[in-house]
């Protein structure tokens, strides 16, 4: 797994202001407005079939360069926001949408030096996040139960940081053995991105601070149902709140102004809820269930098989996932080596 090095003061500002410089990773849109995440080095040339970009040219000015090449096209050169970052990062299992990642953030209210549990990583989508938010004097406690998603999230996520960010720790580990391992209201916020939450809200109870935040991230209804009802019968912790987002832009041109024929659409659903004092007692509602719901428990109670076959969910090739674990981690060795040959 790729471990990476420290360098805090690549965090903050250093990364995101001033000239562009060799290392950067820069967002290259060419003349047909397609988008290009590349590298830049000393007389390196991002080539395409509209048009050829000399990396000199932009080397040593301001971000946000728009060069003339042949022809007269152009390309334009701006420094990635963690949100393009997200969207092409290579991904062995789906990520988390800068959508739902931002709603996260703050619909959990992730703080600067929150003590943060989350599982699983996935690709590292929201790892980036959330460690943007914490800063370095918070703590990440990532933890994947699958080695080849935890090493390619540990890749993406020191190659976006610029080596590993000093308050995260990845682990490879089940959830239930990190939450009985913790001590007792250590952390501020569990955040799980996993098929079965409901079977690890009870260890959610023991290790969150008081008014600490509960929060899932699931595919389905009848994961959605089943963990808002683990939550209730815990009577630890406060009503639910689920929801999900869909996002729409717009094409606006002269008097041409209608909403964009393509749309983000359902991507997941969030399910928050906080964490009680100990002692207390559920907070009772005064509204009643519906006479259909009245006595009867969860609709999926009884259901035993929850995997990513039965759910629909895509299940990645392993022969994949080992290919993509080499490339990203070998991307991300050689260019913290070259950073750290740099700095040296």
């Amino acid at each position: 797994m790729t471990t990476g090095s420290n360098h805090p003061e690549s965090l903050g500002p250093a990364r995101r202001r001033g000239p562009l410089r060799p290392g950067d990773k820069v967002q290259v849109t060419d003349p047909k407005g397609r988008l290009h995440t590349i590298t830049l080095v000393p007389g390196g040339r991002f080539q395409t079939n509209r048009g050829t970009l000399d990396h000199d040219l932009v080397l040593g000015k301001p971000d946000g360069q728009v060069v003339e090449v042949e022809d007269g096209k152009t390309f334009q050169v701006l420094r990635p926001l963690l949100s393009d970052y997200t969207l092409s990062m290579p991904r062995g299992a789906a990520i988390i949408y800068p959508k739902d990642a931002a709603q996260i953030v703050a619909m959990a209210d992730i703080f600067p030096g929150a003590r943060v549990l989350e599982s699983g990583v996935g690709s590292g989508a929201l790892s980036a996040s959330l460690l943007s938010a914490i800063g370095p004097t918070g703590y990440l406690h990532s933890v994947e139960v699958r080695e080849e998603f935890a090493a390619i999230a540990a890749a993406n996520v020191d190659l976006w940081f610029g080596g590993r960010h000093p308050a995260w720790e990845i682990e490879v580990a089940d959830v239930g053995v990190a939450l009985g391992e913790a001590e007792p209201h250590f952390y501020d916020r569990v955040l799980l991105d996993l098929l079965n939450p409901w079977d690890f809200v009870d260890g959610a109870a023991r290790v969150l601070e008081p008014g600490g935040v509960f929060l899932s991230y699931v595919a389905t209804v009848p994961q959605m149902s089943r963990v808002v009802e683990a939550l209730r019968k815990s009577g630890e912790f406060s009503e639910p709140y689920s929801w999900e987002s869909m996002v729409r832009s717009w094409h606006v041109e002269g008097l041409s102004v209608r909403p964009d024929h393509r749309m983000i659409g359902h991507t997941g659903f969030l399910v928050v809820a906080r964490r009680l004092a100990p002692a207390a007692t559920s907070h009772v509602l005064s509204s009643r269930p519906a006479p259909a719901a009245e006595g009867k428990g969860g609709e999926w109670d009884e259901v035993t098989q929850w995997d990513d076959e039965s759910l629909g969910l895509r299940t990645p090739n392993a022969k994949k996932l080992r290919r993509l674990r080499r490339d990203v981690e070998a991307r991300a060795n050689v260019w913290l080596e070259d950073k750290e040959a740099d700095n040296g």
